[in-house]
């Protein structure tokens, strides 16, 4: 199978594990880095490429420029769309129900999206939505069995929009605890400083999904707080609370495992080696670079011309 691969060329997650994992576990993977200005006119872009040529063709770019060129995207064969923004199709925000509005007009496309519960969503709506979870580098992240000086922390934004409900916990939660919340530089300064932290207070409020720090967090042998997403999702990610996750539904909720953590350090060393295992087996961006090649396999929804009214358009059926 020949694919095309084209992904942000910068990004403020490094996720170069993430693409040189596809590129390994595939026969023949052409990966291509787009700036900014590429991915703003993808007509110009691929203008020179052959696209017969890839049995698949996966864009990995940002969400408002894609969403600017539906039309020409439509054009592409043997379509998949990687998304790891989606859960904002179902939050409220500004692009609460784009998703939805973009994929319809692409319904031969494969979604391959990370939520698990997001993943079902889309299919009831009637797309190729398979879930492929998030994940973490394995080669920068890991336990480095060092002293944990702070006990508890959060590192990451709080600036965007779409953070307003984590800041506003995490915010209540620093006037009540002494949580650290700092952005470090990515690399090094990051891996370093979440090996610092004993317990990692995750706060994806109203995301439906869990981001990608949790699964980094507990790479780096955390014991990991998190917003609870359901059962549903739990289950799907194999995410047990007080065995491999903490998971709480309110600030009073966390408090209370954080002091029943601090009454029983083998309880809480127990559920931080126990998370550690989960995402090293199923996590680490190596084994879910695998896992998107296997998706890619089944084959897409075929599209067909129809004419009505002298007026041709593109719909798709499912392939026989």
């Amino acid at each position: 199978m020949r694919i095309l691969l084209l992904v942000q060329q910068k990004q403020r997650i490094i996720l170069d594990r993430f693409y040189d994992s596809i590129v390994r576990h595939s026969d023949d993977c052409e990966l291509r880095q787009l700036s900014s200005e590429q991915q703003a006119d993808l007509r110009s872009y691929f203008a020179d490429l052959d696209t017969a040529s890839y049995d698949r063709i996966i864009l990995f770019l940002r969400f408002k420029k894609e969403i600017r060129q539906r039309r020409f995207i439509r054009t592409l064969p043997k379509l998949v769309i990687l998304e790891h923004d989606a859960y904002q199709n179902y939050a409220q925000g500004k692009y609460h129900g784009e998703f939805s509005r973009h994929y319809r007009a692409l319904p031969w496309a494969r979604i391959l999206c990370s939520g698990y519960v997001l993943a079902e969503r889309l299919r009831d709506e009637g797309f190729d939505a398979v879930f492929v979870g998030k994940g973490y580098d394995q080669q920068l992240l890991a336990n480095r069995h060092q002293p944990r000086d702070i006990e508890t922390g959060f590192l990451g934004s709080l600036e965007s929009r779409i953070y307003t409900r984590r800041k506003a916990l995490l915010e209540q939660l620093a006037s009540r605890e002494n949580l650290l919340i700092r952005r470090t530089q990515s690399g090094e300064e990051y891996a370093e400083t979440l090996n610092r932290i004993r317990y990692f207070v995750s706060a994806d409020v109203g995301m439906g999904e869990y981001m990608i720090k949790n699964f980094e967090a507990m790479a780096c042998g955390c014991v990991v707080l998190a917003w609870n997403q359901g059962e549903v999702e739990n289950a799907g990610l194999g995410l047990r609370d007080m065995e491999n996750i903490v998971l709480y539904e309110s600030l009073e909720e966390l408090q209370q495992k954080l002091r029943q953590l601090r009454a029983s350090p083998q309880l809480a060393d127990s559920i931080a080696a126990a998370g550690q295992a989960l995402v090293e087996q199923h996590y680490s961006w190596e084994k879910l670079g695998a896992r998107v090649v296997e998706v890619l396999k089944p084959p897409l929804r075929q599209k067909i011309s129809r004419t009505s009214f002298g007026i041709k358009r593109l719909t798709w059926a499912p392939p026989n």
